[in-house]
């Protein structure tokens, strides 16, 4: 009978060096994967809250009846005064789009009759969109509308919204030129005969 030998004090422990150092290099490999999918977590929700505020925005242009200001400078203002898009259940309300010179953050005020700037009895919504705006300008010809914007270290970002024509302008009433003789004057009333 041929006896078994055993390992030997030296060969254990070489390999448990061989094993450490390949857990060592799993968990470098670990903390790598972890670190980049943390990077692109925050990329991805950045991306979503970018997003978000695109599709608001773009759902307040498209639902308007086309009736909005545009006033231009460093960064352009956008006020719709009649939208059906409202993130606060209100039937019409007027939503203005312009960004805060302290710390250039975009906003996005949401009310009923409101001038700009606010007044202290305004009732109105505003929600902060975005910080670090470095590009918010809008371009209109026709009825297209173009949207540029871009924040710091960001790539910028542009979109289209076609056909959103003005509203139509109220007819002037027409003055009738019925004399007062004419007024007087009684027309005569055909007599049609009902069947037989």
């Amino acid at each position: 009978m041929q006896r078994r030998r055993a390992f030997t004090l030296i060969e254990v422990l070489v390999s448990i060096a061989l094993i450490s150092l390949v857990l060592l290099g799993l968990y470098k490999s670990l903390a790598i994967q972890r670190s980049s999918n943390r990077h692109l977590h925050d990329y991805l929700q950045r991306a979503l809250a970018k997003d978000k505020v695109v599709m608001t925005l773009y759902k307040d242009i498209l639902s308007s009846d086309g009736n909005l200001s545009l006033h231009r400078g460093e960064f352009d203002r956008l006020c719709l005064n009649n939208t059906a898009h409202s993130l606060y259940g209100l039937a019409s309300p007027k939503v203005c789009w312009l960004v805060l010179k302290e710390g250039k953050t975009l906003v996005r005020v949401e009310g009923g009759d409101y001038r700009l700037p606010l007044r202290s009895d305004d009732r109105v919504a505003l929600d902060r969109v975005m910080e670090g705006m470095e590009l918010f300008d809008i371009y209109r010809s026709g009825g297209d509308l173009l949207v540029a914007m871009q924040t710091k270290g960001e790539k910028p970002y542009a979109f289209l919204v076609q056909a959103i024509a003005p509203p139509p302008k109220p007819k002037p009433k027409l003055k009738s030129k019925i004399t007062a003789g004419q007024a007087k004057k009684k027309v005569p009333l055909k007599k049609h005969a009902v069947g037989k």
